[in-house]
């Protein structure tokens, strides 16, 4: 099974990547509830869970265990993922 990890852990980065990116614009554009913004994701996204720093306006998306990633509102470019870091 070692050699599925690369893809897991592509899909995992992915998904948390568009969730974070996706919710923070939801919530700090759009004005919606972050509750509600799980119905902007792509089907297959129901491992990404979220939360959010108000006081950073920012959104955290996680698949547990596997990737985590975080959008951060800013005036003028918007929503902005964080840098990933390099192992």
């Amino acid at each position: 099974m070692w050699f599925a990890w690369p893809t897991l852990d592509a899909y995992a980065t992915t998904a948390a990547s568009f969730g974070a990116r996706t919710a923070c614009s939801c919530r700090h554009i759009g004005g919606r509830a972050l509750s509600d913004c799980t119905r902007d994701f792509e089907p297959g996204m129901a491992m990404v869970f979220l939360s959010e720093d108000e006081d950073a306006r920012s959104v955290t998306a996680t698949v547990p265990l596997l990737a985590r990633q975080t959008a951060t509102y800013a005036q003028g470019p918007g929503c902005v993922l964080e840098p990933w870091a390099q192992p």
